[in-house]
């Protein structure tokens, strides 16, 4: 076994390192070492396309994100492009990056971004490359308006800060799906050999076909937020003030942008996590979705200035987190509930024949809160559920807008939001400023975002829901527990029941088995590559087990969706926590299989 290492250790040296002394020297390290595991690891296999494009820690390897995979991915990705897109020579790519860098491989997201842009510069492909760092959306955003055939973000989001990732855009704007995810993979493994000027990062100076869009898409992008601005005149009269944390990302500048474009003075920006910093040195994760713990510096300048509200954009800006004071952080769900409600409530108020609300839609990832599907019932639009991930939810609204109809409002419960339809993406800085507006337009008849969300509920049915994760860094422990699952009692056997109610229906998106439908077949696509299981109990409680796409999680998502008038909040959440508590332990058992269990 050590030999093969040896020999394939020597193959990176050459191709990798010789470009890059730091990840040499790891290499070298591991292979002097005799590493062997930690050598398999990196070397004997490759990253596949999750939830979010490519996603893995920075460093030295096939597995990993460094120079040679990045230009491989590309390579690969030209090969696709050019076969699919007969001017592709003219149509080119978008190329943003985020603010990542680590120093013990070398590896930063501008680098990377560079050496992407260099693979197609090198075959006279033009390149829109941003020459500074930019918002996750603006790339999708500037893929639809410049009429690119593809668009590539070098971020890792919100993950780790050993990580880093390359996301992939299609042409309309939406995250690659399969089967196109597929295929350039399959030319990713058929152009591993780097081309002798993919390396050359001065491409992206010295080329006539690369082309700075910074300067045409941030003020595109500015105008654009008019189609979700509502309440202009009142925005700048609002005594209201808000607290914004970019969390060492890239999302400053571009949330004070965004305030000024709707007639708000720019948020307080928190001092310490406003400028980019790779090491995210004041937060134990660069995550806000994980809620106070991360919160902690954002809610106490709030108490300082005064502050009502404080909003959070994760580190590439395309996600929101929000707290009201004092002090209630919403989760991705309950925010949803607002969002949505202040969506129709607009386009309601805009579009005075009923008759249009036949073409309106609203959308939500399966693993969210069905309150959408409530409001569209009373209502009377369209609600429809996607597979986890925007890249579904993108594929959808483009699907849609070729049939005429409107997405106005999307969601995933990772406090992920899309409103409007400026990008088939979720964007935290237009969410950022579209949150405010709602919260000035309640202050002002001296109401709450917690008193409105109370006020849905008690119109739409209460959706109690909670979300969380368990640990798990060992693929064969995961494969484990859900086959277990699978054959639960007896072979092919799902479990009967969970914390003493009786499972209605099982719903596998693995295996393409869904109990509810007449054929036992899923409507929804089947994924084989990840884990997703749907329990629907007695009581309407629905629950769901699957893997994360982009970090070593099992998450867990129960909702207990009430009909209007039942209000008996208590009992329902003691319901809820019981069954999960129950659907953890019993399914996952993560004791027995040394899960690592959620800091709170």
């Amino acid at each position: 076994g050590y030999c093969v290492f040896h020999s394939v250790g020597k193959y990176l040296l050459k191709k990798l390192v010789l470009k890059n002394p730091r990840t040499r020297a790891q290499i070298e390290a591991l292979l002097q070492d005799g590493h062997v595991e930690e050598l398999r690891r990196r070397l004997l296999s490759r990253m596949t396309f999750g939830t979010a494009g490519l996603r893995a820690a920075m460093g030295a390897g096939f597995a990993l994100i460094n120079d040679l995979t990045i230009i491989q991915s590309t390579q690969g990705m030209y090969k696709f492009l050019a076969r699919s897109f007969p001017d592709f020579g003219s149509r080119g790519v978008v190329v943003g990056f985020d603010t990542r860098a680590q120093e013990a491989s070398g590896c930063n997201s501008e680098r990377l971004a560079r050496l992407t842009a260099a693979v197609m510069l090198c075959k006279d492909i033009p390149v829109y490359l941003f020459s500074t760092y930019v918002p996750t959306p603006f790339v999708p955003y500037a893929v639809k308006r410049l009429g690119a055939a593809a668009g590539v973000m070098v971020t890792a989001s919100h993950n780790p800060k050993e990580d880093n990732g390359y996301k992939v855009y299609w042409h309309n704007g939406a995250q690659i799906s399969s089967p196109n995810d597929k295929e350039i993979l399959k030319f990713i493994e058929e152009s591993l050999e780097p081309w002798s000027e993919s390396w050359d990062e001065s491409l992206s100076d010295s080329s006539p076909l690369r082309r700075d869009p910074l300067r045409e898409i941030c003020h595109a992008y500015m105008e654009d937020l008019n189609s979700v601005c509502f309440h202009r005149e009142l925005n700048t009269k609002s005594p209201l003030k808000f607290v914004h944390s970019s969390f060492h990302g890239v999302g400053h500048n571009y949330v004070q942008q965004a305030f000024r474009a709707f007639g708000f003075s720019p948020p307080i920006p928190v001092p310490e996590q406003k400028d980019p910093d790779p090491n995210f040195p004041t937060v134990s994760c660069p995550n806000p979705e994980e809620g106070e713990s991360v919160l902690e510096l954002s809610l106490r300048l709030a108490e300082r200035e005064n502050a009502k509200i404080v909003l959070a954009t994760d580190p590439d800006a395309d996600r929101l987190a929000v707290a009201e004071c004092v002090w209630k952080v919403f989760t991705g769900n309950e925010l949803a509930a607002l969002l949505g409600w202040w969506m129709l409530f607009n386009w309601k108020e805009t579009h005075p024949c009923q008759a249009d609300m036949g073409r309106v839609y609203m959308l939500a990832t399966t693993v969210s809160s069905k309150i959408l599907k409530a409001f569209a019932q009373i209502e009377g639009f369209h609600f429809e559920e996607t597979l986890p991930g925007f890249k579904w939810i993108g594929k959808k609204i483009h699907e849609l807008a070729k049939t005429g109809n409107e997405v106005i409002f999307a969601f995933e419960e990772s406090i992920g939001f899309l409103c409007g339809s400026m990008v088939p993406d979720k964007d935290g800085v237009s969410a950022a400023v579209v949150v405010a507006e709602m919260a000035s337009y309640l202050y002002n008849k001296n109401q709450t975002l917690h008193q409105q969300l109370q006020n849905i509920f008690e119109v739409y049915g209460y959706h109690i829901s909670t979300t969380s994760y368990v640990i798990c860094k060992e693929p064969l422990t995961v494969k484990r527990i859900f086959t277990r699952i699978r054959n639960f009692e007896d072979e092919n056997t799902y479990p009967k029941s969970s914390g003493g109610h009786r499972i209605m229906h099982v719903r596998d998106v693995t295996t393409g088995y869904d109990s509810s439908q007449p054929d036992n077949r899923c409507v929804l696509p089947v994924t084989k590559s990840s884990q997703m299981i749907t329990f629907t109990l007695q009581n309407g409680i629905v629950a769901t087990l699957r893997t994360s796409g982009t970090e070593p999680k099992i998450k867990f998502y129960t909702e207990f969706c009430a009909p209007p008038g039942k209000s008996d909040i208590s009992s329902l959440e003691e319901e809820l926590k019981k069954v999960t508590n129950a659907l953890v332990e019993e399914f996952l058992e993560p004791d027995k299989n040394n899960l690592i269990r959620r800091s709170t």
